[in-house]
Formats: C-alpha cells, sequence, structure tokens
C-alpha cells in the first residue's frame, strides 16, 4: 500500500510533530506546579531528558504521546498500514529506548513516572495519579 500523501508533503506533515512543550506535556506541568512542586524540564544530563525533573525529590516524569511511544491501551497506538517496516522499526525502537531510559534512571535512584497523552483526557484521574507518585516518599 503506498503513502496517500506526497512524499513532500508527508515530509512537511511530519515536521510539525512536536518532541516538546506539547499541549499534554504543559498540562501536566500545570498540574505539577500548582501542586506547590518546583521543577525542571529536559535535563539533558539525565537518560531519556525527562518531560519533568523533580531534583529535590528524586523524581521524573515523561509524557509520552500513545502513538510515538506504543501505548498498549490506547486507540492512537494503531500502526500505519503504509510503510510498516519503517514504522515497525520505528515505533518498536522508541519503544525499547523508553524501557531502558527508565530502568537507567531508576538504577540512578531516581523514581520515575510515565504518563500517556490518553491521560491528559481525565484530569481527576491524572491529578491522582500525580498525587500518588509526587506524595510517595
Amino acid at each position: 500500500m503506498t503513502d496517500v500523501f506526497s512524499k513532500e508533503k508527508r515530509s512537511w506533515i511530519m515536521s510539525r510533530v512536536k518532541g516538546r512543550d506539547t499541549k499534554p506535556e504543559m498540562l501536566v506541568r500545570s498540574f505539577v506546579h500548582r501542586m506547590g512542586f518546583r521543577f525542571r524540564v529536559h535535563r539533558r544530563e539525565l537518560p531519556g531528558n525527562p518531560d519533568i525533573v523533580l531534583p529535590r525529590h528524586g523524581k521524573a516524569i515523561f509524557v509520552h504521546g500513545c502513538f510515538w511511544h506504543g501505548h498498549k491501551r490506547c486507540s492512537r497506538t494503531k500502526r500505519p498500514t503504509t510503510n510498516k517496516k519503517f514504522w515497525n522499526k520505528k515505533l518498536d525502537g522508541n519503544i525499547e529506548r523508553d524501557k531502558r531510559f527508565r530502568r537507567e534512571l531508576r538504577r540512578m535512584g531516581w523514581k520515575v513516572l510515565a504518563l500517556w497523552q490518553c491521560d491528559t483526557r481525565n484530569p481527576e484521574e491524572l491529578l491522582e495519579k500525580l498525587e500518588k507518585f509526587l506524595h510517595d516518599e
């Protein structure tokens, strides 16, 4: 099956995909800030550049896009039917890399929370997850 867009159009579409400061990430940051926590964003010296880092508490939060990071229980994870070999390699690689980064952070003594894009659709549940993670010592 071929792509419905030309190579140029597909390239333009993909160039618009944001990797940081996404709406879900900004919402999580807002919640964490309103809870009274101070944090840093995208710390490059840590494995995986966590989206939110709370150094005083030894905690890191990743806010993953369901499609790009392979959320198993989400309809947004449906893989493209065109160029399957490329997409399977790309998305499987993202999933493995995420696991490796979480493992490395835990080995370094960090507590890690991975939130999903679809978690931000239910603010009450999101707040509950954040409170449980951030107030757990």
